[in-house]
């Protein structure tokens, strides 16, 4: 090969080189917490049973006012076995009664009662109010703090937020891979293990999968 054919194709090289070296490393950067975070809780859903949660309960009970439940079982009768969210001044109540925001959160209606799941990341919650006597209770569980990384590695309960994040997190690890695979056949000719390595990384866990997954 020419001298200047080959000078080419070394910038050409260096040129692949650089921006793969530099898209690498700002996908690590920006992945850096995510990868750390979902790699532990990797292992801690893995052990989920030698790992001991001790559920925290908390149980509160109120009078709903007589103005409001007169609202309630008003609407009730609209919505009798149907799903819709609470009323904005139960909203506001629930607010000022327990710091409790049930706003977007949908309830199931019934002609005695009115029961609203409050599901979230690393335990669960409800609420319960009886139409007839205007009774209201309130039960929050909380699991701890792994269960809540595990119920965020797992996108349980945690909202449109956090799911778009996992997607963009996801898109970010697949970019630092396949940089990371580029620049190690850049690489492959002056390294010789390159690729028996790279096939050792890919057999391993397909023969786990076909041998011992039933």
């Amino acid at each position: 090969m020419p001298s200047g054919a080959t000078s080419n194709a070394k910038a050409r090289r260096a040129v692949w080189l650089k921006n793969l070296h530099q898209w690498h490393w700002i996908s690590s950067s920006v992945c850096l917490l995510g990868m750390l975070i979902f790699s532990i809780t990797g292992i801690t859903l893995n052990h989920s049973a030698q790992i001991e949660a001790k559920p925290s309960v908390t149980r509160a009970r109120a009078e709903v006012p007589p103005a409001l439940q007169a609202q309630l079982r008003q609407f009730a009768q609209g919505h009798d076995g149907a799903k819709a969210p609470l009323p904005t001044a139960a909203q506001a109540w629930l607010r000022a009664q327990w710091s409790l925001q049930s706003e977007g959160r949908i309830a199931e209606w019934s002609a005695d009662e009115v029961y609203l799941p409050l599901p979230k990341a690393g335990g669960d919650a409800w609420l319960r109010i009886a139409l007839d006597s205007g009774s209201a209770e309130y039960e929050r569980t909380d699991r701890g703090w792994i269960s809540w990384l595990n119920d965020l590695h797992k996108g349980r309960n945690t909202g449109v937020a956090w799911n778009w994040f996992i997607d963009i997190l996801a898109a970010g690890c697949l970019m630092f891979c396949l940089t990371g695979l580029l620049i190690l056949k850049l690489h492959a000719v002056n390294r010789p293990l390159t690729w028996p390595m790279v096939c050792l990384g890919i057999l391993i866990p397909c023969a786990l999968a076909l041998l011992f997954i039933h």
